[in-house]
């Protein structure tokens, strides 16, 4: 039969490794989280620079007029457009 130091050891060693991996585990957890938000704001820093290219070439062609019976007409700004 163990003697009653050993059995002190034995608990405090349990329960100073559940106290310990309960607290390295939140560490762990706080520091994925906030990875987290921050590659989520990345992500929708991205889709706002994407988007706003793609208002900007949206806005562009449709400021061209391509009808030739509109007197606001200009050839050399379709060539332009289209060859882009």
């Amino acid at each position: 039969m163990a003697s009653s130091t050993v059995t002190v050891v034995r608990w405090t060693a349990l329960i100073t490794g559940i106290i310990y991996g309960i607290t390295h585990q939140s560490t762990l957890q706080l520091q994925f989280d906030e990875r987290k938000k921050k590659h989520h704001a990345e992500h929708r820093a991205d889709l706002i620079e994407k988007a706003k290219a793609a208002w900007a070439a949206k806005s562009d062609t449709e400021s061209l007029i391509i009808d030739p019976d509109n007197p606001k007409f200009d050839v050399e700004k379709v060539i332009a457009a289209y060859a882009k």
